[in-house]
């Protein structure tokens, strides 16, 4: 079989269970949801040993620890899995939602109602857990889903896409309303991007890289997840003890995710006081730290950091420090170098706060609060399909809002335009 008669078969079939999704009831798609969590709860033993060949086989290939880390299935993280689709399957389902009805002067109601996207095509790297993030959140939508898993966790997305499947099929929904495509093959992704027949929506959950080879050669409309270049600012009036807990928290809790702090900002007034102790506890955690002049002259041991270490996103045991005069001068920082995902003040001044949250352009921003709180688990979403820092339809964690649309309804009683 041929990659494209494979992949149009693929796009065919995800076509054809969207339409019976989006008429599946609540009732059926939260009993899918459940099905699945039962299917991979049994599975869990052979969850843990198809990932453990995706571990070695990326430890023979040199991938960094974060990378791996990213890659890991254990317990905890199937436990995650499967509370995931639990919290999924108890959020309120929108499809079919009416809302903003209105009597007009005509005499007929108008109203918005809410649909599904139809077919969706997410391409991701290194987390299996996405495979389920994904899945609960298309099925709840009313979406049917082609999900194209990085080769580094092959066999753990094709493990994952089994118990899905169980799910499916136990709860009477066509069992293509998830796919998981069974190959490797890099052109897969090619053809995937240009099904606009088929595939209405693209989401790429990934490196800068492949969101900007994405974005550039995409014919379907693109959910964009951009790199996570996230800071945190500390204040004049910081509470310093808070300051402290949520700059190692930020940066330490995990390296390899896109929520976690890559610049740390400080106020020139309390620098000497928070700084020191910070290099000291991020030494003791391993993280290197690179920084401008005046915070190289506060740590002498800190390596200058250059204009490119602003820009980037380590997902490394690596940060950038910067002292700055005042919060304007840290906005302006932000919102010239950072990637518009989350970024966060931590202040005890009420007027300061506000004004930082109206000004710095992100996704999502913090007050007195780690940067690892972006995450659509976290704010309630029970899973999320990935971070949007696009501004047209879907920003910050999409959920399953993200991951819908409305059209208008007209209701009327024989009701004809005159003019």
């Amino acid at each position: 079989m041929s990659l494209e008669y494979y992949m149009n078969q693929v796009g065919q079939q995800a076509r054809g269970a969207s339409r019976l999704l989006a008429k599946a009831s609540t009732e059926q798609k939260n009993r899918a949801l459940l099905a699945m969590a039962d299917a991979l709860e049994k599975a869990r033993p052979r969850l843990i040993e198809e990932n453990h060949k995706d571990i070695k086989n990326g430890e023979e290939k040199g991938l960094d620890p974060a990378l791996l880390d990213r890659l890991l299935l254990d317990d905890k993280r199937i436990d995650g899995m499967i509370e995931g689709l639990q919290q999924v399957a108890a959020l309120p389902d929108p499809i079919g939602e009416i809302s903003n009805m209105v009597f007009l002067p005509s005499g007929i109601q108008r109203g918005q109602m809410r649909v599904p996207l139809g077919v969706i095509g997410i391409i991701y790297e290194s987390r299996p857990n996405v495979t389920i993030d994904a899945a609960s959140l298309c099925l709840k939508s009313g979406n049917a889903t082609i999900l194209r898993g990085g080769s580094e966790a092959f066999y753990s997305n094709q493990a994952i896409a089994e118990a899905v499947t169980a799910g499916i099929v136990a709860a009477g929904l066509p069992e293509n309303a998830v796919q998981v495509l069974n190959t490797t093959d890099r052109e897969a992704v090619g053809k995937l991007i240009t099904m606009p027949e088929f595939v209405d929506v693209i989401v790429p959950r990934g490196g800068k890289g492949l969101i900007e080879r994405i974005s550039k050669d995409a014919k379907v409309p693109v959910i964009k997840h951009l790199d996570g270049n996230c800071h945190v600012y500390i204040d004049d009036e910081a509470d310093l003890e808070k300051a402290f807990a949520i700059a190692i928290n930020a940066k330490t809790r995990r390296y390899g995710v896109c929520n976690a702090m890559e610049s740390l900002l400080i106020h020139q007034a309390v620098v000497s006081s928070i700084l020191p102790k910070l290099a000291l506890a991020y030494q003791e955690k391993g993280v290197a730290l690179v920084g401008c002049d005046l915070a190289c002259v506060v740590c002498s041991s800190m390596a200058r950091a250059s204009e490119e270490d602003w820009y980037t996103e380590y997902l490394a045991p690596k940060l950038s420090v910067k002292v700055v005069s005042g919060m304007e001068d840290a906005i302006t920082h932000i919102n010239h170098y950072g990637s518009h995902h989350t970024d966060a003040i931590v202040s005890q001044n009420y007027s300061k706060t506000r004004a930082f949250m109206t000004e710095v352009d992100s996704s999502s921003v913090m007050v007195n609060a780690s940067t690892s709180f972006a995450d659509g688990f976290e704010y309630g979403f029970g899973a999320e399909i990935g971070i949007s820092t696009d501004k047209i339809h879907a920003r910050g964690p999409v959920g399953l809002l993200g991951l819908t649309s409305q059209k208008y309804i007209v209701l009327g009683d024989g009701h004809t335009r005159d003019n």
